[in-house]
């Protein structure tokens, strides 16, 4: 099954435009670190237990899934989607985001 992909910049344009869901799948210490503000934190060793995170099963509007790079964010993709989950993988993850001299914040 390939998962679909977006690129920060399409990210931030869905965000200015209205509410995105928004996936953080990060360890604790790197969320802790900085996160985009609206994000919503379940690290990867817990997606499996907290597949609410990602929607209702067959909603229309996606869930949007990050990570780091974009590779642990691929894998809870794929997981959700064999779950019934509407998922996208945020290309080039956090580092894009940073890259790109995008906000974020810090802590819980």
């Amino acid at each position: 099954m390939a998962i679909p992909e977006i690129s920060v910049d399409e990210l931030l344009l869905l965000r200015a435009a209205g509410e995105v869901r928004l996936v953080d799948v990060r360890e604790d210490d790197e969320w802790f670190d900085s996160h985009i503000e609206s994000a919503v934190h379940v690290a990867l060793g817990t997606v499996p237990e907290r597949l609410d995170a990602f929607g209702d099963d067959g909603a229309t509007k996606p869930t949007y899934v990050i990570c780091r790079v974009g590779g642990r964010s691929y894998r809870a993709c794929e997981f959700a989607a064999a779950q019934g989950k509407n998922v996208v993988n945020v290309a080039g993850g956090m580092m894009a985001w940073w890259a790109d001299g995008h906000n974020t914040v810090s802590g819980r």
